[in-house]
């Protein structure tokens, strides 16, 4: 069987990083087995649904890397093809012509609230012959059974079993020919040869209802996973109190799609005790039997390490280019050209310990800012008198030096030892005049990256 996927969420609101997760285990279920996954935007709420917010939903996934089959579908746009289906169902006997007026309903359910019966509504429309029926507005119900009870299987939650007494007769087409959610996205599904079915585990007594469809139609169904929400740290659904809950915010906070990818993935989902591993194994690795039950809890902590681990082990220019994409997203200014530059020849000795894009940068104020260099108060205070002469000892050593660490670490310890101090005591001091900051890279690493002429200019500037 061809696999196929889908992720289906509603532009109403911005791309929140549940549904991010829910699109990522479409994604890595079909990709793993050659199959598709498909993009539909769920937009029959179109008083609430927005351009800007199917926009984001786009962005944030094209951010994170997953890349869809073919063409965005509109929901919207199948409503022909839903009311083609519920009229099928009502050609069928599976659904009929429900004359109630909400007043009837409501009177129906306080009369049931009164005597502690269910209040699901039973509708008296239900078994009336057509020749019966008035000249009067109507909508169209699907007939549930009224007892016994219906087991589905799901790959996450296992056999589940609903009492039908618990289904309403929902309604297919409103008064006004307009199809329900419920119905669009099964006839959706269908006619998209969606396989599996993986979505949030708050879509399971959804399923209940639906399958009255698939039995009505005759169609194949799908296989259900239902995966469980995302908590926060306080084992509450993640909300803002937590923090950032939109795809896009995670970005704009500098953390690579590829840790993010991969924090996701671990997240509810495990392979043995594998914590860090890249998109090759995820595909290869992830089943829905490795989908755990229970909610998981998101920790910033465990983002945050993981996603240092995949800025450490990033390509440099594919990392820079993430990086630049990052600025744009987060409305900060644009690398220059030379920046760009001297940033790549410095990943070396900045990946390895950042974990976020801000940090990075932070780390790269050496080679991103420029002459005339201006220390901060503490880095100030290490250009004493006594230093700022060193430095001025210093200079003309490094205008013959062979320019590799080695050779440079040989002048400067000399230096130091001339003046009877260890090579640690200099290093403040050469930081604050290389980059004005008493913390830095290694103060070798940034001689090397910024070149001889470069280094030379700012020990004069300091030492003068």
């Amino acid at each position: 069987m061809s696999i196929v996927t889908r992720f289906a969420p509603s532009p109403t609101g911005a791309l929140h990083i549940g549904g991010a997760r829910t699109a990522l285990f479409n994604w890595l279920y079909a990709r793993g087995r050659g199959g598709k996954f498909l993009l539909r935007i769920e937009d029959t709420d179109q008083t609430r649904s927005t351009d800007e917010n199917k926009q984001a939903i786009l962005d944030g996934l094209t951010w994170l890397g997953l890349d869809w089959d073919g063409e965005p579908t509109s929901q919207a746009n199948n409503a022909p093809r839903h009311v083609e289906v519920a009229l099928a169902m009502l050609a069928n006997g599976h659904a009929y012509k429900c004359f109630s007026t909400q007043d009837e309903i409501e009177a129906f359910r306080e009369t049931a609230r009164a005597a502690k019966q269910s209040t699901l509504f039973q509708s008296p429309w239900r078994d009336v012959a057509d020749a019966d029926h008035p000249d009067l507005p109507y909508v169209i119900r699907l007939k549930a059974p009224r007892d016994g009870k219906t087991t589905l299987h799901d790959e996450v939650q296992g056999d589940v079993t609903w009492s039908n007494d618990q289904l309403d007769d929902m309604i297919l087409l409103r008064s006004d020919g307009t199809p329900v959610y419920m119905l669009a996205v099964v006839v959706d599904d269908h006619d998209m040869g969606v396989t599996h079915v993986i979505r949030g585990d708050d879509h399971l007594a959804n399923a209940f209802r639906q399958n009255l469809i698939y039995e009505a139609m005759g169609w194949a169904k799908p296989v259900l996973a239902h995966i469980p929400l995302i908590f926060g740290p306080d084992g509450k659904k993640l909300s803002k109190r937590h923090g950032a809950t939109g795809a896009a915010e995670y970005q704009q906070m500098g953390y690579p799609a590829a840790g993010m990818r991969n924090y996701l993935t671990r997240l509810g989902w495990s392979h043995g005790n594998d914590e860090f591993f890249n998109d090759a194994q995820a595909r290869d690795w992830f089943d829905l039997g490795g989908i755990g039950k229970s909610p998981a809890r998101f920790d910033f902590k465990k983002l945050a390490n993981i996603c240092g681990q995949h800025i450490a082990a990033a390509d440099d220019a594919a990392l820079l280019h993430e990086l630049q994409g990052y600025l744009a997203a987060s409305g900060k200014p644009a690398l220059s050209e030379a920046q760009a530059t001297g940033l790549n020849a410095a990943m070396y000795c900045l990946k390895e310990r950042a974990k976020t894009f801000p940090e990075l940068i932070e780390k790269a104020e050496f080679v991103l800012t420029s002459r005339p260099i201006a220390p901060d108060e503490k880095a100030q205070s290490l250009l004493t008198n006594v230093f700022r002469g060193i430095l001025t000892e210093l200079t003309p050593q490094l205008q013959n030096a062979s320019w590799s660490r080695d050779a440079l670490e040989v002048i400067v310890s000399e230096v130091a030892a001339r003046h009877d101090m260890k090579l640690g005591k200099l290093a403040g001091p050469l930081r604050a005049a290389l980059v004005g900051r008493s913390v830095s890279p290694s103060v070798f690493d940034m001689m090397l990256v910024l070149g001889r002429d470069e280094t030379i200019a700012r020990l004069k500037d300091a030492s003068d």
